[in-house]
């Protein structure tokens, strides 16, 4: 008989034993314990950037018989599989901003390329990091430097060994769960940075920075912004009386009912002990007396609760909008809402002081203050 057409099933008898046997030893892939969060078994997401989720790994190939035995293959061992037929759709999934960690590429794809897709994913910076593996016959050194210069992380020929997949991709795990806990440290250490560490409001230094940040803005772009420097009325007999522990929940309730009284893009801090700092964006002389003056009735018109039982809180607030102030600096403006504050405590408390530019001070006979009427 022929010897090519022997030949010929040789060669697929021999394809297919390879495949054969990936199926089947993929099956027996046991997971570590620190990998469990990524098997569809378990269901336990993995951390990435914006929180848990599941990894899941995708696979493109152009020859759908191939593809689909590695789909099998690796869906039976534990993986959430996603494919694609040709490289831009791999790379559109890859790039997406809740794609795949993991993917396996097929060299030759019509569209892009692997390497054309490795080199597309990394161009994306802002995404979580992409674990690729490069699946290919070549086997000459220039085309494995090429393909881990384009932005592969592994290289495998075929056909490759399914121990030997499996080895890396247990390797792409273990250097995504890494990468994710780098990102997760470094999140922290940014919180513990920019955050007070009792009340998670803006830590003094921040709210200053971002103060001077939106002054500039808010003047090249000519609108205004509101500063309210608020203190606790009589914090101090408070700490005296029921314990510093009490007024620690005293501060964190200061805490919620300012956020509570903002929008969400206006800026609360931690000025220093009981005094806040809040920076209202957009904001006028004619709200932000009005914006200080809800403020002030958050506080004061229903006690906190603690361990020690109700206890009644005021606030004294400073206000200024920096439209009245156009030449001074953030120092200066914040040394008005200062004196504002103070005269706010001398005028009884748990009142609202407006502090406007001296020139205008003359023409006004009495300072703005608001609040309740003053105990005689």
């Amino acid at each position: 008989s022929p010897i090519w057409p022997r030949i010929r099933r040789a060669t697929w008898l021999h394809g297919w034993r390879q495949w054969a046997a990936l199926v089947s030893s993929a099956r027996q892939v046991q997971f570590s314990t620190s990998c469990k969060a990524n098997c569809i078994a378990y269901r336990l997401p993995s951390k990435d950037y914006a929180g848990r989720c599941p990894l899941r790994i995708l696979v493109a190939d152009d020859d759908l018989i191939s593809r689909r035995l590695v789909e099998s293959a690796l869906t039976k061992a534990g993986y959430a599989v996603e494919s694609a037929g040709d490289g831009e759709r791999a790379a559109g999934a890859l790039c997406s901003q809740d794609g795949p960690r993991l993917a396996l590429l097929d060299w030759m794809m019509p569209g892009l390329d692997g390497p054309a897709v490795c080199r597309e994913v990394r161009r994306r910076h802002s995404q979580p990091y992409v674990y690729m593996i490069l699946l290919t016959s070549k086997e000459e050194k220039s085309d494995v430097i090429a393909g881990l210069e384009a932005g592969a992380d592994d290289y495998l020929t075929k056909p490759f060994h399914a121990a030997e997949l499996r080895a890396r991709l247990r390797t792409g795990q273990r250097i995504l769960e890494l990468e994710d806990s780098l990102v997760e440290a470094r999140e922290q250490m940014r919180y513990k940075a920019t955050h007070d560490p009792l009340t998670s409001l803006w830590n003094r230094g921040f709210i200053l920075d971002h103060f001077q940040r939106e002054l500039q803005r808010v003047r090249r772009e000519r609108s205004s912004l509101a500063v309210l420097l608020c203190d606790l009325d009589h914090f101090k007999t408070i700490n005296d009386t029921h314990g510093h522990l009490v007024g620690d929940e005293v501060l964190r309730e200061s805490a919620r009912r300012l956020l509570a009284s903002v929008r969400t893009y206006d800026a609360v801090g931690r000025y220093g002990g009981e005094e806040f700092l809040v920076v209202l964006s957009g904001c006028e002389s004619s709200n932000a007396q009005q914006r200080a003056e809800q403020i002030r009735k958050a506080f004061a018109q229903r006690p906190v609760n603690t361990g020690c039982g109700p206890i009644s809180i005021t606030t004294s607030i400073g206000a200024l909008a920096s439209r009245d102030w156009t030449s001074a600096s953030a120092q200066t403006l914040l040394s008005e809402a200062d004196a504002a504050l103070y005269q706010a405590k001398s005028s009884g408390r748990n009142c609202v002081v407006l502090t406007k530019p001296a020139a205008e001070h003359e023409a006004e006979e009495e300072p703005r203050v608001t609040g309740p009427p003053l105990r005689t």
